[in-house]
């Protein structure tokens, strides 16, 4: 069965080179006017003025709205407990933040059920795909025994294929006499247990948590058991994190919000993604990371929420992107592409963030008729219709 959805105004495709040619990944931002792409078995068949379109068996009529790839939310932390409103009203009245507040989030996680970590970690996707967000990456890391992160992991892996292994998230109280033994924990007895259900390992690399030693046995264990890296990275200060994770190999270096020159000189000489969560600036009142200075030095960008109940309680991408744009200067061509395919280069996953030929059908139709309207029209309901793997998952579809 195919799909035509066609009278799109404007249509994202971040796939360089001409109508229907198959990219080898996701490229610069690019998109067509007056638009329309084809959709077969779950990938995109045929992209290029709606003039030329083929038919097909089915059809949605876009009214001349503006289509994106699905987002790209590469940085979550969905399965937990609790709440800390409390604590974000007295930063907004002056509290720093600082990372030990995560305690309180694991004492409402180990008491949690699986039902209940699963049930709210199945909500907050909801709100996600409502939203525009098609393909997630979710961390565990609220529950720091090993029970309590393999069954954080389990919970992940029932909303996303990207779950992500987080025990070295911060030492928990019972082992802050001896946090050497439970650095031991997470790279034996608790990395076995969620290594199976997990694709990635990331470390919280920052002053409170973990320093460089650390997060560099933590990534090996990880990569010894099958898990590919990402680091939390100069969220609250300068430090070793961002370096660490070029060395190690990193997908991502996440946060970078205190950069030297060394920094973005190491993020600009290898494959690791800078990805910037403003959402968590928006609400700490912490600096925003000076994404012009990464972008002018090559360095690739991607934006993600960090939805967590703590530092960022948003799952809304839209919001993150007018963040971007108006508070760390990305035009909005940079700050979608950064939503979308910098998200797809977080996770390496060539198959998403873009609209080629072949890739997969996750698709966005806003009530509008720019990609730049997230950010024109922040806080906004834009997105009319959601489409992944080129089935309709949240919205409506048009009428032909």
């Amino acid at each position: 069965m195919s799909l035509l959805i066609t009278n799109i105004g404007e249509l994202v495709t971040n796939a360089p080179g001409d109508a229907g040619a198959r990219p080898a990944g996701p490229g610069p931002f690019a998109a067509i006017a007056d638009a329309a792409l084809v959709v077969e078995d779950g990938r995109v068949a045929w992209v290029g003025p709606a003039r030329q379109a083929p038919a097909a068996d089915e059809m949605a009529d876009c009214g001349g709205r503006a289509v994106l790839p699905g987002f790209v939310d590469s940085h979550a932390h969905l399965v937990f407990a609790g709440e800390r409103s409390a604590e974000f009203a007295a930063r907004m009245a002056g509290t720093p933040y600082r990372a030990g507040g995560i305690r309180s989030t694991v004492a409402a996680t180990r008491r949690a059920s699986d039902e209940q970590l699963r049930a709210n970690a199945g909500r907050l996707a909801g709100e996600m795909i409502r939203q525009g967000t098609t393909t997630l990456e979710c961390k565990s890391g609220y529950g720091l025994t090993v029970d309590d992160e393999r069954r954080s992991v389990a919970a992940a892996a029932g909303i996303t294929g990207e779950v992500t292994f987080l025990g070295a998230h911060v030492v928990p109280p019972e082992y802050e006499a001896d946090p050497g033994a439970y650095l031991d924990l997470v790279c034996g007895p608790m990395m076995a247990a969620c290594a199976p259900r997990a694709r990635w390992v990331d470390v919280f690399c920052e002053r409170g948590a973990f320093g460089a030693d650390e997060a560099r046995a933590v990534l090996a264990a990880g990569k010894a058991a099958g898990l590919m890296p990402r680091v939390h990275a100069n969220q609250l200060g300068p430090g070793p994190g961002v370096q660490l994770a070029v060395e190690a190999g990193a997908a991502s270096a996440d946060h970078c919000t205190f950069l030297t020159d060394a920094d973005v000189d190491a993020l600009a000489a290898g494959a690791t993604v800078a990805t910037l969560l403003p959402g968590v600036e928006f609400s700490t009142r912490q600096p925003y990371p000076d994404a012009r200075r990464l972008l002018d030095a090559g360095v690739t960008v991607a934006v993600a929420t960090d939805c967590n109940p703590g530092s960022c309680f948003t799952s809304s991408m839209p919001l993150c992107i007018a963040l971007a744009v108006r508070e760390m200067r990305l035009t909005t061509q940079e700050a979608v592409w950064a939503a979308t395919a910098g998200g797809a280069h977080a996770l390496r996953r060539p198959d998403i963030g873009h609209l080629g030929v072949g890739a997969r059908a996750d698709l966005v139709l806003l009530d509008a008729p720019s990609h730049a309207y997230p950010a024109y029209r922040p806080g906004v309901p834009l997105v009319a219709a959601v489409w992944r793997n080129g089935e309709l998952a949240a919205g409506a579809v048009p009428s032909a």
